[in-house]
């Protein structure tokens, strides 16, 4: 008498079909947690440079700018790509190295097809030595907004004092809201 040693075809398809119905259920909560995970870490990353551009300028008693630099060394808006954190001795939202202005920290572009602004069409956000935004009108929100996500956006208001406050969820659709009760999104 011989024995076969393996599974049966109707073994092998029930296991295909459960493994199948697992993956099915967990790639769409999979994907939700990886875009959670995204939007948590640039919020936090941004977080973490506001506070470094601010302690910076009380620590060296001078101003310091926080935005996007072209390749000329001015701020732009395109808050999408790399920012960069520099002390701006001159206030004039270009980071000019023949001045002594530093780079003091920078953080990577977000990922494509995602969207960061700050405001609608600020080029820079500038702490004075006190820690206060330097100069009237620079409060605004950074909004991050991932990509086919917009219940995932996210932001971080920026008050005229400096200090900077993450968004928070709406208790009744979770959808995060500025201080005001708006929610975050971007154009």
């Amino acid at each position: 008498m011989s024995k076969y040693i393996g599974f049966t075809l109707i073994e092998i398809l029930v296991s295909l079909a459960v493994l199948l119905s697992v993956i099915a259920i967990g790639v769409p909560s999979l994907n939700n947690y990886i875009v959670n995970t995204r939007v948590d870490n640039e919020i936090f990353t941004i977080h973490r440079l506001l506070l470094i551009a601010r302690n910076s300028a009380l620590t060296s008693n001078s101003k310091v700018t926080l935005c996007p630099i072209n390749s000329q060394g001015a701020c732009t808006n395109l808050w999408h790509k790399e920012l960069s954190v520099f002390t701006d001795t001159n206030n004039n939202k270009i980071y000019e190295p023949m001045l002594n202005e530093k780079i003091v920290a920078f953080k990577s572009a977000i990922k494509t097809g995602d969207k960061l602004q700050y405001g609608k069409t600020r080029i820079g956000l500038t702490y004075s030595a006190t820690g206060h935004l330097s100069g009237w009108g620079q409060n605004a929100t950074f909004s991050y907004c991932p990509a086919n996500h917009n219940d995932k956006n996210r932001g971080i208001i920026v008050a005229i004092s400096g200090r900077s406050y993450a968004s928070t969820s709406n208790k009744k659709n979770t959808a995060n809201i500025r201080r005001t009760g708006k929610k975050i999104t971007c154009s």
